[in-house]
Formats: structure tokens, C-alpha cells, sequence
């Protein structure tokens, strides 16, 4: 009896030495995710606008504003000036 209570308080203590000399396992770090980003409605669209009959003056309702018009011609001056100006001569 004393030879196997001998050999199993060896056992224990090698088994606790092997335990103890094993490498440690660390938990895996904690992943940290921004929080969501917060969700807002679309804006709702604009009301729809009832069409309009035309009137007798359909030229008056299309043509652009004086001042529209001189913006336009100037811009136009501009973008042909450029093309002028970047183009390459052959």
C-alpha cells in the first residue's frame, strides 16, 4: 500500500510541475467596434407643383430674363475663349 500511495503523490506532483511549466494561454483582446453611426430619414421631396396652362404669351414664359441672358452670353464668351486659348494648333 505504501508503494502505491508513493507513486501517486509522484504522479500528482509531476502532473502539477508540467501544469505549471505550460504555456500560458491569453485571451484574445477584446475587438472594440465604433458604435453605428446614427441613422436619419431622407428629407422628404419637395411638393409637386400643379402644372400651369400656358398662356397666349408662350414666348414671355420661356425666354430668359434680360440679366439671365447677359449672364449667359458672358459665360458662353468665356468657355469659347478658353477652347480658343487650350486648344492645340496643328
Amino acid at each position: 500500500m505504501k508503494k502505491s500511495s508513493s507513486v501517486l503523490l509522484a504522479s500528482l506532483i509531476a502532473a502539477a510541475a508540467l501544469v505549471a511549466c505550460g504555456k500560458k494561454e491569453d485571451a484574445a483582446p477584446a475587438v472594440v467596434t465604433p458604435p453605428p453611426a446614427p441613422v436619419t430619414e431622407p428629407a422628404p421631396p419637395p411638393p409637386a407643383v400643379a402644372p400651369t396652362t400656358p398662356s397666349t404669351t408662350d414666348s414671355a414664359a420661356t425666354a430668359p430674363s434680360p440679366s439671365a441672358s447677359a449672364a449667359l452670353d458672358a459665360a458662353n464668351a468665356a468657355t469659347e475663349a478658353a477652347k480658343k486659348n487650350e486648344a492645340p494648333k496643328q
